[in-house]
């Protein structure tokens, strides 16, 4: 039963990634990039990598692979952040081998097409804002 629940809210997520951009929500401007991020990873994020990062979202079971714990990306690369690496498997449009699986989506394109981000310099602003807001959620 748990599994079909599961299923049902990958199905829904699949939707909702896939609705024309004026369905997709849309990112209130913040002056802060990492209040912005914050905003976009709570839409776009939580829900398979869990509300503080640490993998444990309400879709993460029904995932082929579980989605990692964002918190300790700095240190698993030796204390320092990746934050280019972070922001090219956000991005997803040029993969990075190993990193990112076909269970999370290109979010490139998914933020291309939101309306709030119609253009290339804004979809890299949104991703920059998701990753400076992981960057405070890094364990030290």
């Amino acid at each position: 039963m748990r599994c079909l629940a599961a299923i049902g809210s990958l199905m829904l997520a699949a939707a909702l990634i896939a609705m024309p951009a004026r369905g997709l929500p849309q990112d209130e401007p913040s002056r802060s990039p990492g209040m912005a991020g914050s905003r976009t990873y709570k839409l776009y994020c939580a829900v398979c990598h869990g509300e503080k990062g640490k993998g444990d979202g309400p879709l993460a079971e029904g995932l082929r692979s579980a989605p990692p714990d964002l918190t300790l990306m700095a240190k698993g690369n030796g204390g320092e952040y990746p934050a280019e690496e972070i922001a090219r498997i956000i991005d997803g449009r040029k993969p990075l081998e190993g990193h990112g699986g076909a269970d999370m989506p290109i979010w490139g394109d998914v933020f291309k097409k939101s309306g709030s981000g119609s253009d290339d310099e804004a979809v890299k602003e949104k991703i920059q804002s998701v990753v400076a807001f992981l960057e405070q959620l890094q364990e030290k």
